[in-house]
């Protein structure tokens, strides 16, 4: 089943998952707060205000924005959540799912996700753009719905006995989060057959980064799995590398499948730790106005590196992969990426609400403009269904030789260190 790129929601949380800019997005709200209570008509001014300076497409999906001011300011609205509901409205005219609006709630819950700590049961879904299917991308290891079983393309169908059918990202969300230690119950659909699920909610401390030293015919191998760029995600990859660095690894495997993504920054400052010299990501706003990052010379490793990715790695993790493969600093093995190429920043909003908005694409250092197209393995290896089965029912395989894509990166890493070594050899002599 194809996943349509309608946004993902990581832990069951209204964080849609992209490179994310943050701007304004502190805790810290305005004194005008009670004068937005008092006139909510203000808050959707603030908002169209916003589209207008910043979003990407200046043709706002071809539609009159100005006429838009007019008619979402002419009403009288009655409360703050009457002008939420017209401010989704007006925003669902740009037809771009990652442009969205956050109310007081959604917005704290959103902060929490990319601080790397969070409430639920640790699931990432996303919403089947055709068939508006809740469908889950991946568990979040080590949570509840790891634990439980919840599997990569389960379409959730009830939750609590509710049918999820008109449920939009946000109501699953809702429902889905609650105190820790209560429990929930999620029916799925998986290969045409129900499967029910009763899970504890409790409070998930995401560790992004998880890291192994592999005994291998090379001499030890450094194994990173990445699940997700969030605040934490960069200095627990320095820890990894300069730990691997020191147990002498002759080269690495860096895993982000089903990595749905994160911080843009978080994803610069960890291609850095790979790469010496290069550009990274360049982006591009309405204007045309490029920004470009490239690396530091403050790369922690330069020993070959092999990076696995699957049709879960997007938006920053399509930015990481990019750039080591534009730069000829690691090959890619497994499957075309997600297709996330657009940067979202992210606003608070004076009364406590908060606003999604994409302003600019992203390109590779050559160019290339990712999205929906995504980024093709050097290597393509598609998982059977057998194997796909084998490891959502032993999330253990992951990163062993039982793991296809795994054993084939080891196979390819094996291959650049040998000729590695023997061109070292021959130039010695």
């Amino acid at each position: 089943m194809a996943i349509a790129k309608r946004g993902f929601v990581v832990g069951a949380t209204a964080l849609a998952v992209a490179a994310v800019t943050v701007t304004g997005a502190g805790l810290h709200l305005s004194q005008s707060k009670a004068f937005f209570e008092e006139s909510p008509k203000e808050i959707i001014d603030e908002v169209w205000q916003l589209i207008d300076r910043t979003y990407v497409d200046a043709t706002f999906n071809q539609v009159d924005w100005e006429a838009v001011r007019t008619e979402y300011l002419e009403p009288e609205y009655a409360s703050r959540e009457a002008a939420y509901d017209a401010i989704r409205e007006m925003l669902e005219l740009l037809d771009d799912p990652y442009t969205r609006f956050m109310d007081p709630q959604e917005f704290r819950n959103m902060q929490i996700d990319t601080s790397g700590e969070l409430t639920g049961i640790g699931i990432q879904i996303t919403q089947e753009e055709e068939t508006d299917d809740i469908v889950v991308v991946a568990p979040i290891e080590d949570t509840p719905a790891f634990e439980a079983g919840l599997r990569s393309q389960d379409i959730i169908k009830t939750i609590d006995g509710e049918s999820t059918e008109g449920m939009d990202l946000n109501d699953v969300v809702n429902r889905i989060r609650g105190p820790i230690g209560s429990e929930v119950s999620i029916t799925v659909l998986r290969d045409g057959e129900a499967v029910e699920f009763t899970l504890t909610r409790a409070r998930i401390e995401i560790h992004p980064v998880r890291y192994a030293l592999k005994d291998t015919t090379i001499g030890p191998v450094g194994y990173i799995r990445l699940t997700q760029f969030s605040a934490n995600a960069s200095a627990e990859m320095r820890e990894a590398i300069e730990a691997l660095e020191a147990d002498g690894v002759t080269g690495y495997i860096l895993d982000l499948r089903s990595n749905p993504g994160g911080l843009l920054y978080s994803s610069i400052e960890i291609a850095r730790m790979w790469l010496d010299e290069g550009g990274i990501v360049s982006t591009v706003n309405r204007q045309g106005v490029m920004d470009e990052e490239a690396a530091n010379n403050r790369a922690l490793t330069d020993k070959p590196l092999v990076v696995l990715v699957d049709g879960g790695s997007a938006s920053a993790s399509e930015i990481l992969s990019g750039a080591l493969q534009d730069n000829e600093r690691a090959q890619l093995v497994g499957t075309q990426t997600f297709g996330k190429g657009l940067v979202q920043s992210v606003r608070s909003l004076p009364d406590g609400s908060g606003i999604a908005i994409t302003v600019a694409k992203y390109l590779t250092p050559d160019g290339r403009d990712i999205n929906q197209a995504g980024i093709e393995p050097d290597i393509i290896l598609e998982l059977s269904e057998a194997d796909r089965e084998r490891i959502a029912d032993d999330r253990t395989i992951i990163g062993t030789l039982e793991d296809p894509q795994y054993a084939t990166a080891l196979e390819l890493l094996t291959e650049i260190v040998q000729a590695s070594q023997q061109t070292a050899l021959t130039g010695a002599e």
